[in-house]
């Protein structure tokens, strides 16, 4: 039995290695958002053709979550995420070297598919090698690594590929996720989970039908699936208006605007942690409505008015996220535990690339007002989930303590019906 010095250095570096993990493969995931309209002007695309160099990465990734949450329980979570992590940084190198729109579609699917991996199994695996106490925090900081590099992606992407050209700043980006991939293989430990067990089906399909029959997830999967659509449908066209009038900033001051991500890396880890005291339901309300507010008040064609409403839009999202995603590795238990984190990913990242094609087509129609329309929809839905989700807890909770208290009732009854005489 480790102490508990011990077993603090363990959590640190585990939360170290997801840090820097989750940092590497986002900002690869999304290095080619703050070029999406050079995209548009070499290869003759509008703002929702564009959008694919985006959509196919995360399409890709949604497609790989089920399959590889499932073969790391025969490999393990450790060595999926290791492999994951690896590839993803391989084929950064080669998206560059892509010769046409097509071919840069195909080989963002691939990396996306890579990066499945790594999303597939993070919150599983924190789920079972961190203290239920520290689950909150763990998955936050998590986040916080995800929200910081998809930053840096596109922050250096964005400023490179204005003073050289987009396929040295994808380099680039690639060259500082390689580095992270490097600590992240050094700090990681050796697993003290479950150890891999061969698959069997009639574990898989329990599992699945647990994960998709409890009606308490359906709250953070419309979460999941509507908040990342609105997230990325804004992020993917803010370039768009940035670079339009009347605002006509330059490339390299739009990649500046990706800033606002820090704010995410604040918000994601405070609201874990807020969620461990005062309930998930409540501080994911809480920060849906700071997401909706920025998105409206991002309307007015004035600079210090997007910026905010970016910030707020950007920190009630990553909020929201690691929230709704430390909701489902809190309520998956058994069989579950590994289906029911996947299929919330695979709801945000098929959110994330249906919506980022759909907000690109509605804002090419009707511009921004109209994106920002949709996207307000979207998380007002999302929001109503959240409260049916809540109220299905509560009932859960009290059928089970009313069971609880049933079977004590029987078991007093049963001991009272033994110690009575019996007449002869």
């Amino acid at each position: 039995m480790p102490d508990a010095g011990s077993a603090r250095r363990r959590a640190r570096r585990i939360g170290v290695a997801m840090l820097v993990a989750g940092f590497a493969v986002f900002a690869l995931l999304y290095s080619v958002q703050p070029v999406l309209p050079q995209f548009a002007e070499q290869y003759g695309l509008g703002p929702g053709g564009a959008s694919l160099a985006v959509s196919a990465a995360t399409g890709g990734l949604a497609v790989g979550l089920l399959p590889l949450a499932v073969v790391s329980q025969a490999l393990g979570r450790r060595p999926v995420m290791i492999v994951s992590v690896c590839a993803a940084v391989l084929i950064g190198v080669v998206v560059p070297l892509a010769d046409s729109f097509p071919m840069l579609v195909t080989l963002r699917a691939v990396q996306g598919l890579a990066v499945a991996g790594l999303a597939s199994v993070a919150m599983a695996y924190l789920a079972v090698e961190t203290r239920a106490a520290g689950l909150g925090a763990a998955i936050g900081l998590y986040v916080a690594g995800n929200s910081l590099g998809g930053m840096s992606g596109r922050l250096i992407t964005g400023v490179i590929a204005d003073l050289a050209n987009w396929r040295i700043g994808v380099w680039a980006v690639t060259l500082l996720a390689a580095a992270c991939a490097v600590v992240f293989v050094l700090v990681l430990p050796p697993s003290q989970g479950p150890r891999p067990a061969p698959l069997r089906r009639s574990a898989v399909l329990g599992g699945l039908r647990a994960a998709v029959t409890d009606p308490v997830l359906y709250g953070p999967y419309l979460v999941a699936a509507l908040g990342m659509g609105g997230f990325v449908s804004l992020y993917n066209v803010l370039g768009f208006r940035l670079l339009a009038p009347p605002f006509l900033l330059a490339p390299a001051v739009v990649a500046l605007v990706f800033l606002a991500y820090a704010i995410g890396s604040i918000t994601s880890a405070t609201a874990g942690r807020a969620a461990d005291r005062l309930g998930r339901p409540r501080v994911l309300i809480g920060a849906l409505a700071v997401t909706v507010l920025g998105v409206l008040v991002t309307l007015p064609d004035q600079l210090g008015a997007v910026l905010l409403g970016l910030g707020l839009f950007t920190g009630g999202f990553f909020a929201a996220h690691a929230v709704a995603g430390g909701w489902v590795s809190a309520r998956a238990s058994g069989a579950a535990r590994t289906q029911a984190p996947a299929l919330y990913l695979l709801a945000y990242y098929l959110g994330g690339s249906v919506g980022g094609v759909i907000g690109g087509l509605v804002y090419g129609r009707w511009g921004w007002a109209g994106l920002v329309l949709v996207v307000c929809a979207w998380f007002l839905l999302a929001s109503t989930g959240v409260l049916l989700a809540a109220r299905a807890q509560r009932r859960a909770r009290r059928d089970a303590a009313g069971q609880a208290d049933s079977d004590v009732g029987r078991q007093a009854r049963s001991r009272s019906s033994s110690a009575a005489p019996t007449r002869g």
